[in-house]
């Protein structure tokens, strides 16, 4: 299996490399949230009782890489169905290729563009806004981030050849992605004082509330902190399920 998850994932990559503006297009985003909207949260990190410990940038930059992880690795399935459409996904069947190879080769393709991104934020948050965090913070952070990209990666290809729809796809994506944005607490925290106590509530069982919070406290120095391992463990959880859902799926269509 190796050597076919190194073969799909060098395919994958080098159709990534022959277009690369997508992978500034899809950073696009977060790099907008961090120029436009982090500068606005310093007078209120520093006035307002309730935000995390740490500054502005070491509470606001790893959530921006669950964000990167989040919308950057969601949408993958487009390319999926497109494949179906043409008949790659069938012509695969025939081959003795892996299954499992093929969901692995191109989740962990998805991962490296989501981490290249993520540290492109990073140093701009270092040189731009003075970020100043840990390095093994910043490496745990990054290594959340990869588990979430092949989490949602994962995610993405099953519900895409699930579906079969490009147009139920993408609704479905929003119904979903948009919820667990804003109860992630990523552009604004939710603590049980700055938020209602039913909204912390509910936000408590988005589960990737609890890998913000772990990302956070591992930018902050704090590696000793329960959200840490309450959200690593959290994470781990979720990237097992959405890789054996994957799997499954792929193993169902290419039967």
């Amino acid at each position: 299996m190796p050597r076919d998850l190194w073969l799909i994932f060098r395919r994958d990559l080098r159709l990534s490399l022959r277009n690369p503006a997508w992978l500034f297009i899809q950073i696009l985003q977060p790099l907008l949230y961090l120029l436009l909207f982090g500068p606005l949260l310093q007078w209120m990190v520093a006035n307002t009782p309730g935000f995390p410990p740490g500054d502005v940038w070491t509470i606001f930059t790893p959530a921006l890489l669950v964000m990167v992880a989040l919308f950057g690795t969601s949408f993958v399935g487009f390319g999926l169905l497109a494949e179906y459409r043409s008949g790659v996904i069938e012509r695969l069947r025939v081959t003795p290729v892996s299954r499992v190879a093929l969901l692995l080769g191109k989740v962990l393709n998805n991962a490296l563009q989501a981490v290249v991104q993520a540290i492109v934020l990073i140093v701009l948050a270092v040189l731009v806004f003075g970020l100043r965090a840990p390095l093994a913070g910043i490496l745990i952070g990054l290594v959340l981030l990869a588990l979430m990209a092949v989490t949602m990666a994962s995610s993405s290809y099953a519900l895409a050849l699930t579906l079969k729809s490009e147009d139920a796809f993408p609704a479905t994506l929003n119904v979903v992605l948009l919820p667990l944005l804003l109860l992630s607490g990523i552009l604004l925290p939710i603590t049980t004082e700055l938020a209602p106590g039913w909204l912390y509530a509910i936000s408590r069982i988005n589960p990737f509330s609890h890998v913000v919070d772990a990302a956070r406290a591992a930018f902050r120095g704090d590696f000793g902190a329960d959200a840490l391992l309450t959200g690593s463990v959290v994470l781990v959880a979720l990237t097992a399920l959405a890789v054996f859902w994957g799997v499954r799926t792929f193993q169902r269509e290419n039967a």
